[in-house]
């Protein structure tokens, strides 16, 4: 993997938490899960870091990578603070942060979104129900939720609620057309429903 691809791993990990929690709309949310996977990855498999690029770059090299990650405005406190930590130590301390650091830091953060996903009173059941499980599980199973499983989860509940939209019997018919064509719809769609739809008709 060529470090310009290496960063763009890093800054779309960086990214997930800081616009997932930007906004109560998910669409613009969802990540290149497989280049966030591939930063998670290379510190759970030794033979990914033994072909690390960063063992054949020099000093100058190595600090502009991580200047980089600190010149990106999304970038989360956790990894701003182990490479900040890193820039003040030795090579070897570059390195090791651009190896194998980074994705710990990482996952700090995204154990962070992922908290306060849980603590936010509007989550469903089905939200809860996915991140309790990342929270518990590995950095893969983190990275996943946020890139693909939060969404997933949102959709199931926003189901359940126009679901019971279209049980009630003090609807419009207007309303309960509109429901019914959302509720067979993209996560987006019935997201756009409940926060904007619903109230259009």
């Amino acid at each position: 993997m060529r470090p310009s691809r290496v960063a763009l791993a890093v800054a779309v990990g960086a990214l997930t938490p800081a616009l997932l929690l930007a906004s109560p709309s998910f669409a613009a949310a969802v990540p290149d899960s497989a280049a966030v996977t591939a930063s998670a990855t290379t510190a759970a498999d030794p033979a990914a870091d033994a072909e690390s690029p960063y063992d054949s770059m020099t000093e100058d090299e190595l600090r502009i990578e991580i200047a980089r990650i600190l010149a990106d405005e999304s970038t989360g406190k956790a990894v701003r603070r182990e490479a900040q930590e890193a820039l003040d130590g030795t090579v070897d301390d570059l390195r090791a942060f651009l190896k194998t650091g980074i994705v710990l830091a990482q996952d700090e953060d995204n154990k962070v979104a992922i908290a306060r996903i849980l603590a936010d009173p509007d989550s469903g059941k089905a939200v809860h129900r996915e991140a309790t499980e990342a929270l518990d599980g590995t950095i893969e199973d983190r990275v996943a939720f946020l890139a693909t499983g939060y969404r997933l989860a949102q959709a199931e509940d926003d189901r359940v609620a126009i679901a019971r939209i279209l049980a009630r019997t003090d609807i419009s018919d207007a309303l309960r057309a509109a429901a019914q064509a959302a509720i067979g719809g993209t996560p987006e769609e019935l997201r756009y429903f409940l926060e904007v739809g619903r109230y259009e008709v």
